[in-house]
Order: structure tokens, then sequence, then C-alpha cells
């Protein structure tokens, strides 16, 4: 069944974007593993000028998305149930987990915010996730979306091609992946790790979790200290404790 992307946005002109190129693109125009659908929120405007947002409640600078407007963008859409997200700087950040899990639905439904958010209110009613691509603010929900869209979408299988090259890469583990190398041999006196063209694969296999470790330890101190208390209760397990 086709994965339905639909994106609730000011601007679907902005997609799809870099979504449109290269495996993603050519799995959604040509393999139809994907779909993608974009809906005008300025279309569930009542008003007459077409605005969409008021003034913040309690005062403040800029606007808000009302809740009405995008209540009717959302209650609009038909078909299967999928998750519903936000994507807000004030939200739970994108792991590679929650991405596993939305990506065995349906779909996703993708609400892409302007100005100063969207009203709290229809986010709790139609039952929102809020997810933030990082400690940033953008200005509009857009370039967030697509980041989600993308992490989802090339997990469906088919996507990618093959399978193995998912089960190595960063956060699948909990490490960080471990640093690739080509052709040309010596670059600017720079030379490939000998181990890596030994054609031991024992050795590049040791070579490689070395250095998945390393790295995670430095960069991602989060991700090593959950990596190393979740082995430490596997091997407790292990011994019957």
């Amino acid at each position: 069944m086709t994965y339905a992307v639909t994106v609730l946005t000011m601007f679907p002109e902005a997609f799809p974007g870099p979504l449109g190129v290269s495996l993603i693109g050519t799995a959604w125009r040509e393999k139809g593993l994907w779909s993608l659908d974009t809906v005008d929120i300025r279309a569930f405007s009542t008003d007459t000028r077409g605005f969409l947002d008021d003034t913040p409640a309690g005062g403040g600078p800029g606007a808000v998305l009302k809740a009405d407007v995008v209540a009717r963008a959302v209650d609009s859409l038909t078909g299967p149930k999928r998750p519903l997200l936000y994507m807000s700087a004030r939200g739970r950040p994108l792991t590679q987990a929650r991405v596993r899990e939305w990506a065995k639905a349906d779909g996703i439904v993708v609400l892409c915010g302007r100005f100063e958010g969207v009203d709290q209110r229809v986010l709790d009613a139609r039952g929102f996730e809020e997810v933030a691509v990082g400690d940033a603010v953008l200005a509009g929900g857009e370039a967030a979306a697509m980041v989600a869209i993308e992490a989802c979408v090339r997990l469906i299988p088919g996507v990618l091609g093959s399978g193995d090259s998912l089960s190595s890469e960063s956060f699948e583990d909990g490490l960080l992946e471990h640093p690739q190398y080509t052709r040309p041999r010596t670059f600017e006196g720079l030379e490939i790790p000998e181990v890596l063209l030994s054609g031991d694969h024992k050795r590049i296999d040791q070579w490689r979790q070395a250095q998945r470790e390393t790295t995670t330890r430095e960069r991602r101190p989060d991700l090593w200290a959950a990596h190393s208390a979740n082995l430490q209760l596997k091997g407790a397990k292990a011994r019957g404790e």
C-alpha cells in the first residue's frame, strides 16, 4: 500500500522541494511507493480577505494561526487514520526511534506553522504530536516538515534499494555511523586508513565499530551514556541478575 503523506501549509508551492529528487523522488514519481499531497490552509479561512491568524491572547508580538481554520483543514482529510505531526521548536526532538514508528503507519499528516505558532487548542483537540528537528527556530514549518517526511519515506521498503545500508547508519543501534572513504587513495596528502584496504573484513568491522564508539562518545555523550547503560543491562540479564 502506498505510504500517504499530507502536508497542511500556507505555502504548498514549497513542495516537493528536495523530496522530489534522487531516490526519494523516484520512489514518489515513478515507483508510486509513497504519495505527497498538500493542503492550503488559507482555503479554509472564512474571512473575506483570507486571513487565518489573529493576535496572541494575552498580548505580545506576532500572530497565531487560528484553531477553527486549522481544524477545518485537518477535518477535510479522508482515508485511514495517520499520525498527526506539528513541526514546532517546542516539540519533542525528532528521533530515529519515532521515525521508525511513523514509517510503519499508513502515512503521516504534517502541519506547518507560521508566525508565533498554532492555537494550542486545536493541537490538543486533534491529537497532534509536536516535533522539533533541532534546537533552533525556523521561520516556518515547511523545511522541518521535509526533514521529517524524508526520514520516514527512506525507510519504506524499496525506496533506497538495499535494506543492508540502513542497519549500520547513525542512531539505528544507538551509535553514530563510522567515517566513510572512497577513491582516490590519496587526497591532498591524506590517505585512506590502511585497514580499509586490507581486505580483512573482520579487522574492518572491528575498526568501524571502534570508530563508531569513539565518535559517539566525543560528539554525543548523551547517546553514549544510553548505549553504555543498555549494554550493562543486557550483560546483567545474560548473567541472570
